[in-house]
C-alpha cells in the first residue's frame, strides 16, 4: 500500500471517528439549551434535573469532541501539504472564523454556563449556554462552508496554478453550504433525539424493575419513590418520560428534515457532481429507473459486474429533475466526458511522484457510494421509525418490561449515529478522484480542482504515515474507552450523578425567593457538576 492510500485511511479514520461526536454535541447541546429555557420560564423541578443530566453528557461529548477535533488540523500541514497549498488562499477565511470568532466564542460562554451556576442571574447564566450552543452551530457552518467549497469551488480565479478567493460573499453562501448546512443540522438532532429516547427507556424499564413504577390492569403507570436510591421520586419519572417524548419527538422531526433537506442536496449533487450520484444508485445506463437493489463486484469502480435486481421506474429523474421522464445520465456515459475534460492519465508533473501518468478512475468505489446511500437513509428512517414505536408504547405512562425492548432501545442510539457517519463517507469518497470536485456550471472555474493523488505530502513516506495510523489508532482507541466508561458511569447514575445534592437535600419547587428566576439548590462544589 503506498502513501497516498494510507494518509487517505488515516484521515478516513480520523474523520469519521470526530464526526461521531459532532452532531451529539451540536444536536444535545440545542436540546440542553431548550431544556433550561423551559425551567427558566416555568420553575419545574424536572426541567432543572433535565438541564443538569443531559448538560453533563453534553459535556463529556464536548470535550472529547475538541481533543480529537485538533488532530485534523494537523493532518493538514503534515500529511496533506500539497493539498494545503492549494486550497490554503481559499480555506484561510472560513477556518480562521471558525478557529478565532466561534470556537473561542463557544469555549468561552460555555466555561461561564459550567462555573456559573448560583452566580450569574439566571437570565445571563442562560444566555451563556444558548451563545454557546449557538456557537458550536456557527463552527459547524463555517466547516461546511470550506468542505462545500471543495465539493463545488466557487468565488475564486487562478493565479499562479493556484485558486485565490475573489469573492468572499460567494464563497460564504456557496449553494451547496446552504444545503448542507441545515442537512447537517437535522442531522445532528436526529442523533441527539435517538440519544435522549434510548437513556430515558433504560431509566424508566429500571423504575419497573426495582419495583418504584407498577401499573394497574389497565396498564397505566402507578408512580412510586424509593426511600433508598438517591433521586429515584416522582419528579424522577417525570425527567425521564418528558425527555423520552421530546427526544422521540426531534427525532420523527429531524428525520423529516433530513430527508427534505437530503432531497434538495441530491437535485444539486447530480448538478454539480454527477458522477458520485450515477454511482450512488448504480446507474450504468442512462435512463429514468431508481436501483432498490443492485449486485456485483464489491470493489468495482466501474459497471461491468453490475446487475440492477430491483428497480423503481421513473424514480431516478424525480431525484435528479422533479418529474419522472427526464434521462438521467449513466456511468458509461459520463466516463468519456470526464476523460475529455480532464484527462485520461495523471499529468506528467513531479508533483504526482510516481503515479504520474497512471490512468484515471473517474468511478468512485461503487459498493461505498451505493450502500453507504442507503445506509444514511435506512438508518435515518429506522430511527425515525423507533421513535414513533416508543410515544405509542408510552402513551400509558411507562414503558414494557421487557428487558429485551430496553436493550434495542439502547442499541437503537447507534442508528442515526450510523446515518450520519455512512452520509459522510458517502459524501467525501464518492468525490474520487478528486479532493477539490470541478464546478461544471461556471466558465473557467471549472478548472479549478485538484486530484488527490496531487496533494498528498511528497516528502512523508508509507512507514512514517502507518506509524502515526497507528499510534493515531491507539490515542483514539483509549479516548473511546475514557468517554464510553464516563458516559455510562453517569447514564447508570441517573440524575444523581449530575446532581449529588439530591442525596442529602428534600424535594424543593426550584424557586427564588428572590424573585430573580429559578435558581438550582445549594450546592458548594460546583466542579460535582462540571466534571
Amino acid at each position: 500500500m503506498e502513501a497516498l492510500d494510507i494518509a487517505r485511511w488515516q484521515f478516513g479514520i480520523t474523520t469519521v471517528y470526530h464526526f461521531l461526536m459532532v452532531p451529539l454535541t451540536i444536536g444535545l447541546g440545542l436540546l440542553v439549551a431548550l431544556l433550561q429555557t423551559m425551567w427558566h420560564r416555568t420553575g419545574k423541578e424536572e426541567y432543572l434535573r433535565m438541564t443538569k443530566f443531559w448538560g453533563k453528557l453534553f459535556l463529556i461529548n464536548f470535550i472529547m469532541g475538541v481533543a480529537t477535533g485538533i488532530v485534523q488540523e494537523f493532518q493538514f500541514g503534515m500529511a496533506w501539504s500539497e493539498y494545503s497549498r492549494f486550497v490554503g488562499d481559499v480555506f484561510g477565511a472560513p477556518l480562521a472564523m471558525e478557529a478565532l470568532l466561534a470556537f473561542f466564542v463557544e469555549s468561552t460562554f460555555l466555561g461561564l454556563w459550567i462555573f456559573g451556576w448560583q452566580k450569574l442571574p439566571a437570565r445571563i447564566h442562560l444566555a451563556c449556554l444558548w451563545i454557546a450552543v449557538l456557537g458550536s452551530v456557527l463552527s459547524a457552518y463555517f466547516i461546511l462552508v470550506a468542505n462545500s467549497w471543495m465539493q463545488h469551488p466557487v468565488g475564486v480565479r487562478m493565479v499562479d496554478g493556484r485558486p485565490r478567493m475573489v469573492d468572499a460573499w460567494a464563497v460564504f453562501t456557496n449553494n451547496t453550504a446552504l444545503v448542507t448546512f441545515p442537512h447537517t443540522l437535522t442531522g445532528s438532532l436526529a442523533v441527539a433525539g435517538g440519544f435522549l429516547l434510548g437513556i430515558s427507556w433504560y431509566h424508566l424499564w429500571r423504575r419497573r424493575r426495582d419495583g418504584i413504577d407498577t401499573v394497574d390492569d389497565d396498564g397505566r403507570v402507578l408512580v412510586g419513590e424509593s426511600a433508598v436510591i438517591p433521586g429515584r421520586d416522582k419528579t424522577d419519572h417525570k425527567v425521564w418520560l418528558r425527555s423520552l417524548r421530546i427526544g422521540a419527538v426531534v427525532a420523527m422531526l429531524a428525520f423529516a428534515g433530513t430527508a427534505i433537506t437530503g432531497d434538495m442536496q441530491g437535485k444539486l449533487m447530480f448538478q454539480q457532481q454527477p458522477m458520485k450520484m450515477a454511482a450512488a444508485e448504480a446507474a450504468c445506463h442512462d435512463g429514468t429507473s431508481f436501483s432498490i437493489l443492485s449486485l456485483g463486484d464489491v470493489g468495482s469502480k466501474d459497471c461491468s459486474a453490475v446487475v440492477a435486481v430491483i428497480e423503481v421506474p421513473g424514480l431516478l429523474s424525480f431525484l435528479a429533475h422533479n418529474d419522472f421522464s427526464t434521462d438521467v445520465k449513466g456511468v458509461n456515459s459520463l466516463v468519456p466526458e470526464y476523460q475529455a475534460k480532464y484527462g485520461t492519465n495523471l499529468p506528467n508533473d513531479p508533483i504526482y511522484g510516481d503515479r504520474a501518468g497512471q490512468p484515471i478512475h473517474y468511478v468512485p468505489v461503487m459498493a461505498v457510494t451505493y450502500w453507504g446511500f442507503r445506509v444514511m437513509i435506512g438508518f435515518g428512517g429506522l430511527a425515525a421509525l423507533a421513535a414513533l414505536v416508543a410515544l405509542v408504547l408510552v402513551r400509558k405512562g411507562t414503558v414494557p418490561s421487557s428487558k429485551w425492548l430496553m436493550r434495542l432501545a439502547l442499541c437503537g442510539i447507534l442508528a442515526p449515529f450510523g446515518a450520519n457517519a455512512a452520509g459522510w463517507i458517502f459524501t467525501e469518497m464518492g468525490r474520487q478522484p478528486f479532493v477539490v470536485a470541478p464546478n461544471p456550471q461556471l466558465s473557467g472555474v471549472d478548472r479549478v480542482f485538484m486530484f488527490t493523488a496531487a496533494a498528498v505530502s511528497p516528502g512523508v513516506s508509507a512507514g512514517e504515515l502507518i506509524f502515526s495510523l497507528v499510534a493515531l489508532g491507539t490515542v483514539y482507541a483509549a479516548l473511546l474507552v475514557v468517554e464510553v466508561r464516563l458516559l455510562v458511569r453517569y447514564i447508570r447514575g441517573g440524575v444523581a450523578s449530575a446532581m449529588p445534592e439530591l442525596a442529602d437535600l428534600a424535594p424543593h419547587d426550584g424557586s427564588d425567593p428572590h424573585g430573580s428566576g429559578p435558581q438550582p439548590p445549594a450546592n458548594d462544589d460546583v466542579l460535582a457538576f462540571a466534571y
